[in-house]
């Protein structure tokens, strides 16, 4: 019976499925009987394929075949071993961020280089070794900046690492100038790199003024090659700078410049979303009224940005609302405040989980303005329901849980809180055989609005 139904159930195979899988191991066949010269010109040309689709993984997966082949065909020590190593260097930090494996290419790109540089008498295969070098240095100025914000267990000297690479790589586009080896437009390109990755160098070495003068250094290069549109991240670089000085009027001035150039020129919503959101917050921390209004205007702005370019569950999105809430709650503005904050639960809940800091975090400040306006009653129940949060996620020792284990017993005192208390202990007292099945809203540590 059982071989009866397996009979109905499968498919039998027909014909053309057995041809086609024949041609597919034969293919397979066939191609393991490729030249690994060959192979290397097809994983090299489907991985450019892949990169220019944006399908990033599979393009990681055939610069890896691409390094394996290009040691088999042309041995260690070789220029195009270096460049194979280079490029998977590059893929691995701009494609996917990874430093570790980023940095790992890079070095054993930089090994096989010396054996080449130091018999070249080509002008062509200098120029490669060249621009092979600027590639590497690249990407180890890169990781190192992004390892000095995610270290990996102090691996090297990362901001001195990062500034030293991207002054070699500037060394490099001058000398690959003078032989005609790199077009403008890429010389611009690369140059642009290098002030960027300075300007952010500098900036947490504690130069500020040097930071600022290589975003002005972008600035004029993107001006140079005519795409002013593209300023705007650099503005947003020196605003960072100037707000981190305590000059807010400047700080204020370039975000206004770059959120002007996001505003008519750049497509993404996000952008507009991050911009207004960064203004609001520099608006709201300055000291003049007029500052303030505007605050709120680009709150708003914001946070519709951010709906129609993440939604509404998303971490963005959540986080420019709480921000926005704590500016109405320093204006005055506390009912409006609660009512956005209780809203913001459900999607907190299902983005957050239950039992998370920005849900405790929620809880608290709506239960410290309820205490505020004397809604007792409301009150305790909401920092109860933060206490059970805070207690299971920091443990009653912590600080946070301390100061809110503080507040729920101050308001346990309160009169129409204590007898609410009471009344509902009475209750359990006369009904103790149905504790067990009362709603979480009725049992102790929770109060009723009777």
């Amino acid at each position: 019976m059982e071989s009866n139904t397996r009979g109905v159930d499968a498919s039998p195979l027909c014909d053309s499925d057995v041809v086609s899988l024949s041609q597919i191991a034969y293919a397979k066949k066939e191609f393991t009987m490729v030249p690994p010269e060959e192979k290397l010109r097809h994983f090299d040309s489907r991985a450019q394929d892949h990169e220019d689709n944006q399908e990033f993984d599979a393009c990681i997966q055939d610069l890896v075949r691409c390094v394996a082949l290009t040691r088999l065909v042309y041995g260690d020590g070789h220029l195009k071993l270096a460049q194979a190593h280079a490029r998977l260097a590059k893929a691995y930090f701009q494609f996917k961020g990874l430093g570790l494996q980023a940095q790992e290419h890079s070095l054993l790109a930089k090994e096989h280089l010396p054996f080449i540089s130091s018999i070249s008498s080509c002008r062509d295969e200098k120029l490669d070794v060249l621009t092979c070098l600027l590639s590497i240095h690249l990407t180890h100025g890169g990781v190192a900046l992004h390892t000095d914000k995610y270290p990996f267990h102090g691996m090297f000297d990362n901001k001195g690492e990062a500034e030293s690479s991207y002054l070699e790589a500037k060394q490099i586009i001058e000398e690959l100038h003078q032989h005609e080896g790199i077009n403008e437009e890429e010389k611009i390109k690369t140059e642009l790199d290098i002030s960027t990755g300075l300007s952010r160098v500098h900036k947490r070495q504690n130069r500020p003024e040097e930071a600022l003068s290589q975003c002005e250094k972008s600035l004029q290069l993107l001006k140079d090659c005519g795409k002013p549109e593209k300023t705007s991240f650099v503005y947003r670089d020196m605003a960072t700078i100037e707000e981190d000085r305590g000059h807010l009027d400047r700080a204020i001035e370039h975000l206004s410049k770059a959120h002007a150039i996001a505003m008519s020129h750049s497509p993404e919503e996000l952008e507009k979303a991050q911009i207004s959101h960064s203004l609001a917050l520099i608006l709201s921390a300055a000291a003049e009224p007029h500052h303030n209004d505007s605050a709120g205007h680009y709150f708003e702005q914001s946070l519709s940005s951010y709906k129609n370019s993440v939604g509404l569950q998303d971490p963005a999105f959540l986080a420019a609302q709480d921000d926005f809430c704590h500016f109405l709650l320093l204006n005055g503005q506390q009912e409006r405040c609660v009512d956005i904050q209780r809203a913001s639960l459900t999607s907190k809940r299902s983005t957050y989980s239950d039992l998370s800091a920005e849900v405790a975090d929620t809880l608290q400040l709506i239960g410290s303005v309820e205490m505020s306006e004397g809604r007792m009653k409301q009150a305790y129940r909401t920092l109860t329901k933060c206490l059970e949060i805070q207690s299971l996620l920091y443990g009653p020792q912590y600080k946070k849980t301390k100061a809110t284990q503080k507040a729920v017993d101050m308001l346990a005192r309160a009169p129409e809180v204590a007898e609410s208390l009471q009344r509902q202990g009475r209750r359990k007292t006369n009904t103790p055989h149905t504790s067990s099945t009362l709603p979480s809203s009725s049992k102790e540590g929770s109060i009723s609005d009777s």
